[in-house]
């Protein structure tokens, strides 16, 4: 698949994921926030946390498991972008967090709040 057909599929399934969350309560504060560090597809506020969410999807399992591919490289550069994120925007560096994963299979949503750690 081309490249530009990707972004905009992965447009499509973070828009889904934006209303998902605005459905749970979230305030959503950005969307694909850019760093030398890593992209985080979407910021948002849930109660007293601000939550880093990462956006996957699988047509289906042929190419393995959505949330298998939040690896640990990329939850660290997810982490390196989460703190250029909270220093740029002036939040204390105390304030809780949390990384979820919002993963597609196909139409169905699954939510995995706290899905790792720093």
């Amino acid at each position: 698949m081309k490249k530009e057909n990707m972004r905009e599929k992965g447009t499509v399934y973070e828009n889904k994921a934006v209303l998902f969350l605005k459905k749970k309560g979230f305030q959503i504060l950005e969307r694909n926030f850019y760093t030398k560090a890593g992209e985080i597809d979407i910021v948002a506020k849930d109660g007293e946390y601000i939550v880093f969410v990462e956006v996957k999807y699988r047509k289906n399992g042929n190419a393995g498991d959505a949330m298998e591919a939040v690896t640990i490289r990329k939850q660290k550069r997810l982490y390196s972008a989460a703190r250029v994120y909270l220093y740029t925007k002036w939040f204390r560096m105390d304030i809780p967090c949390r990384f979820d994963v919002i993963a597609f299979y196909g139409e169905k949503i699954v939510h995995v709040e706290n899905a790792f750690t720093s």
